[in-house]
């Protein structure tokens, strides 16, 4: 040892403060906080939403972290067509609140009971994470229920009301995660950049739609699919077939930039439906696209009635449907009950939203795809700061990009 390297006196008074019982007190139990260069300010900011299409950037104290709780410093958030529907017109009736529920960030600080995620992985300070699904009016839900249970009855960071808490949302500088009874799931994806972080979200979306599809027994390897509808979810559901292995898939929509995405992610032909007038003529090019042949499934990826109205008549006898585009009340669509479901013994299956498993999954999908090359991150096309959430909104209402995020500095 290099005694010239060692401070004496110090050690002295250490031995000595042990011998006269006066040696430093313990530093008292406290929730782990962020490593020195990542100081926590006393306040910080939220994009509250106060009237239909206005959000304000609002300072509050953020809340002391309890035994079980997070604080995550927020790194991004997608912008769902939830978040548009609230800004747009108050559906859920949420005003005032802080919307956002695709986000991501770094555990900044969390309480000395926290330990591992709801998949048990385990998490630390400097750890990214996602949230999933808030299940206070339902504790006995876990990981492991075999997709019993989907988000329905469930809460979400991000449309929760406001309340004295404040940091209920992503669009904000931070997001506060209440433990105990509260019921919140996440999960540790440090593993995942943060554009593959973003579109967690709407990604389980997908994958719980495949799932429920899968129920039918009709989806499989050399199955022909019609994915109708190619924004963000149409888009990414061709993504989830395509790593899947399922690869005769035709895309239909009617702008020609979003079918040209399409083939990008996996699908083999393409029709625009802005090319044919009447369901007749459209069917009859959906059929051309696919050799001659109806689909064997379909997925209707779109919130127009009309669209649903179309999609039975490009399933064959004996194939299945997934609708999947009405995540709220688009108004009624119209069918034959007889030449549309019954005679053609259409297997019908609706999906909404996700569950905890479907979130385990998705890590892994999202894996492959990027392993496989299908370009997922270019489907955030446009990113915003939090000082530009109102235009981001608006950005995501005037359908001139796909996925629309919030990035924080």
């Amino acid at each position: 040892m290099d005694m010239n390297n060692v401070n004496i006196e110090e050690i002295v008074k250490q031995v000595l403060s042990g011998m006269t019982g006066n040696a430093p007190a313990a530093a008292a139990a406290s929730a782990p906080a962020a490593p020195a260069g990542n100081t926590i300010p006393k306040k910080a900011r939220v994009a509250m939403m106060t009237e239909k299409k206005h959000f304000e950037l609002q300072e509050y104290d953020l809340p002391e972290v309890g035994d079980d709780d997070i604080l995550v410093k927020v790194e991004g958030c997608g912008v769902c067509g939830t978040d548009a529907h609230e800004y747009k017109n108050d559906p859920f009736g949420l005003i005032p609140v802080v919307l956002g529920h695709e986000g991501t960030g770094e555990i900044v600080k969390m309480g000395k009971n926290v330990k591992v995620d709801t998949a048990g992985k385990p998490v630390k300070v400097g750890d990214k994470i996602v949230t999933c699904m808030i299940f206070k009016d339902d504790p006995e839900i876990t990981m492991f229920d075999l997709n019993k249970k989907n988000v329905g009855g469930a809460d979400v960071y991000g449309l929760l009301p406001d309340d004295d808490v404040k940091f209920n949302g992503w669009f904000a500088d931070y997001i506060f995660i209440r433990g105990g009874s509260f019921g919140s799931t996440f999960f540790n994806v440090s593993d995942l950049d943060l554009d593959s972080r973003i579109l967690i979200e709407p990604c389980a979306v997908l994958v719980h739609a495949v799932e429920r599809a899968k129920t039918t027994g009709i989806l499989k390897f050399n199955s022909r699919v019609v994915v109708q509808g190619c924004g963000p979810i149409g888009l990414i559901c061709i993504a989830v077939l395509h790593t899947m292995g399922v690869h005769n898939i035709c895309a239909v929509d009617g702008n020609e930039q979003r079918l040209e995405f399409a083939k990008r992610m996996g699908a083999t032909t393409t029709v625009n439906f802005m090319n044919f007038k009447g369901v007749e003529a459209l069917t009859e090019a959906v059929k051309e696209a696919q050799g001659g042949h109806l689909a064997d499934f379909a997925f209707q990826c779109t919130g127009n009635p009309h669209a649903h109205s179309n999609i039975y008549k490009f399933i064959r006898n004996g194939g299945g449907l997934c609708e999947l585009g009405f995540f709220i009340n688009g108004g009624d669509a119209t069918i034959n009950p007889h030449f549309d479901l019954c005679s053609k013994e259409i297997n019908l299956v609706g999906s909404w939203v996700y569950n905890l498993r479907d979130y385990a999954t998705t890590f892994d999908f999202l894996k492959r795809a990027k392993a496989i090359g299908l370009p997922m991150s270019e489907l955030i096309t446009d990113k915003y700061p939090l000082e530009e959430i109102n235009e981001a909104l608006e950005k995501n209402l005037s359908m001139t990009g796909l996925k629309i995020a919030v990035v924080n500095k």
